[in-house]
C-alpha cells in the first residue's frame, strides 16, 4: 500500500512539473520581447543597451526604452537596433529620434535656448523659494524687534 501511495505522489508532482514547464514556455517569449537577444557582437549589445537607457519611452514618459514594457517602446528598441546595424553613430541615432519625437525623447538633452527651462528651471525655482524664505524670516525679525520695546515698557 505504501508503494502505491508513493507512486501516486510522484504522479501528482509530475502534473505540477508539467504545468510549470508550460507556464515557462508561455512566459519566456514575453521576457525576450523586451530586448532582442540576437546581437551580432558584444559591442553592438553595449551600444544598444546604452542608447536604450538614454532614450525615453514616449508612452511611459518617465521610463527609458530599456525599462519600459510598452509596445511602442518595443518598436523603438527594434528601431535602435536597426539604426545601429545600418552603421549610424550614437549621435546620429539620437538625432534621428530627436527629429521625430522632440527634445523630450532624450534623458539628457543638449543645453540650447529651447531646453533652458529643463536645465535651469529647477535651479531658478529653488532660488525663488530660498528668496521667499529669507524675506519671511526678515519680516518676522522686524516684527519681533518692533514688539520687544513695547514689551519692555509693559514690564516697568
Amino acid at each position: 500500500m505504501s508503494a502505491q501511495r508513493t507512486r501516486m505522489r510522484a504522479d501528482g508532482w509530475r502534473g505540477v512539473r508539467l504545468a510549470l514547464a508550460a507556464l515557462l514556455l508561455v512566459v519566456a517569449p514575453l521576457a525576450l520581447a523586451l530586448h532582442p537577444k540576437d546581437f551580432q557582437s558584444p559591442e553592438e549589445e553595449a551600444r544598444y543597451q546604452g542608447l536604450a537607457r538614454e532614450l525615453r519611452c514616449v508612452m511611459c514618459q518617465n521610463q527609458s526604452l530599456h525599462d519600459s514594457p510598452a509596445g511602442v517602446a518595443d518598436d523603438m528598441r527594434y528601431q535602435v537596433l536597426a539604426l545601429i546595424r545600418e552603421g549610424r553613430s550614437d549621435a546620429e541615432i539620437k538625432d534621428w529620434f530627436q527629429a521625430r519625437y522632440g527634445d523630450f525623447i532624450l534623458y539628457r538633452p543638449e543645453v540650447t535656448p529651447v531646453t533652458w527651462a529643463l536645465w535651469f528651471g529647477p535651479i531658478l525655482l529653488l532660488a525663488i523659494g530660498a528668496g521667499m524664505v529669507v524675506a519671511v524670516v526678515r519680516r518676522q525679525r522686524v516684527a519681533a524687534a518692533a514688539l520687544s520695546p513695547n514689551d519692555d515698557r509693559q514690564e516697568r
